[in-house]
């Protein structure tokens, strides 16, 4: 049978086309035809599916396949909203999903709708082929996760967390793409990862007329805390969830390299190695401290007013296990006491992972992959997995990909030309489907 009349499941590619073709850029996201589509495909395939939103035109939809309900349910989970094109130069426009060079081009290509179209592939194939599940397996398609998840996750979880009963682990972003490290195929499956911790500083001083200047004022306090922390970093942490990820990339690597990164457990030599590993530190250096990054500057909206008041907004990342007080403590010992601190937003995470199911993944992935190395992985962004983890669900996450060595995932998602090589998604359905039949 030609692969054109074979049924959608086996045509990932083309099921990626049509998440990508619906412009569900974030804001306002605008995910109700995207989440009717693929509601009509589960439908048609005689699986029944929930949708709940807060917002009319802002769905989430959740559906599930009865297993032989030996062990807990297994969720797989990913967002359709995407983040917006505005100001980047395209090759290819952005939401037509055009096939060049054996990718597939568009915003969402990697970031995720790739991810919900493989496990929604996977979810279909399971149903048709009645596949023998040892639990249940619930899809769910999220909306708003690129901006907060008010709309989706975060509202499943505290108005409809009895979709998910008994679930205790989770597919989700971010991980499952192979990466070189060392000369190496690594395939990184995410675990743990850091905290959101939105910081806003408010520095005071003696305002007035711009024509009388005033020194050591509200503005002159703003430029050397931007100056300091420019220069420096927050405390060094070694957290357990980082010990075991270098731990197990530096049992992967073995000699020199292996040893150069299982050195980054030493407080005292870590931070020179970061900065020896150049790009390849980036990956390291943010899971070694609590971060800040100064993102908004407010004081006068007019050029002749000196402001009394400037405000600083910092996008805080806390590692596992820390709070907002730690974020305040190390923010004081760095610059001192004269500001106000306040927090906008802190979503938890738990302190360390459950690996009860990463053992399995990575069998499968060495499985289709012998000449590959999946090691555990702590993420420093954010993802849904904060929200789901207030249920207990641990959140591997899991969207394999085999991409070829010369292209990077990490700079390609969000990007201008973000795209995806449509061979690495019949590889990224096997490893779920597989993955699937494993849930222990």
């Amino acid at each position: 049978m030609d692969k054109k009349d074979s049924p959608i499941y086996d045509r990932p590619a083309e099921l990626l086309q049509q998440l990508i073709r619906f412009d569900t850029t974030n804001p306002p996201g605008n995910e109700y035809d995207c989440i009717q589509y693929i509601k009509g495909l589960l439908v048609g395939a005689g699986i029944q599916s929930t949708t709940v939103s807060k917002a009319e035109n802002r769905p989430n939809l959740v559906a599930r396949i009865k297993g032989e309900g030996k062990v807990p349910p297994l969720l797989l989970y990913g967002h359709v909203d995407v983040v917006t094109t505005e100001n980047q130069k395209w090759q290819q426009p952005p939401f037509e999903a055009n096939v060049v060079d054996g990718y597939i081009w568009g915003r969402g290509a990697l970031d995720m709708k790739s991810g919900v179209a493989m496990m929604l592939a996977a979810f279909l194939k399971a149903k048709a082929e009645s596949t023998p599940l040892p639990g249940d397996v619930i899809f769910c398609a999220v909306a708003d996760e690129e901006n907060g998840g008010n709309f989706g996750a975060k509202f499943l979880v505290q108005e409809h967390a009895d979709l998910f009963r008994d679930v205790k682990f989770a597919f989700g972003e971010f991980g499952g793409f192979n990466i070189n490290l060392a000369g190496k195929r690594a395939y990184p499956i995410m675990v743990a990862e850091k905290q959101a911790c939105w910081t806003r500083l408010t520095f005071h001083g003696r305002g007035g007329h711009g024509s009388m200047p005033v020194h050591d004022q509200a503005m002159a306090k703003l430029g050397r805390a931007l100056n300091v922390i420019n220069r420096s970093s927050l405390p060094y942490h070694m957290t357990p969830a980082v010990r075991m990820m270098l731990a197990e990339i530096s049992k992967t690597l073995g000699g020199m390299p292996g040893f150069t990164i299982g050195q980054l457990t030493n407080p005292l030599v870590a931070d020179r190695i970061v900065k020896s590993l150049g790009t390849g530190g980036n990956m390291f250096g943010p899971l070694l401290h609590n971060t800040i990054s100064p993102t908004i500057v407010q004081a006068s909206e007019k050029v002749n007013v000196i402001p009394s008041e400037v405000f600083l907004g910092l996008d805080g990342r806390l590692l596992p296990g820390f709070k907002p007080d730690d974020m305040t403590r190390e923010l004081r010992a760095l610059l001192g006491d004269d500001f106000d601190i306040e927090f906008s937003m802190f979503d938890p995470g738990p302190a360390e992972p459950n690996m009860g199911m990463f053992a399995a993944l990575a069998e499968e992935l060495r499985k289709l992959d012998p000449q590959g190395y999946p090691v555990p992985y702590v993420v420093a962004g954010v993802t849904d997995a904060r929200f789901f983890s207030l249920l207990g669900i641990q959140t591997y996450g899991f969207t394999p990909l085999k991409l070829p060595e010369d292209f990077n995932f990490t700079t390609a998602i969000h990007a201008a030309d973000e795209r995806v090589p449509v061979d690495a998604l019949d590889f990224g359905v096997q490893a779920i489907f597989r993955a699937i039949q494993k849930a222990c």
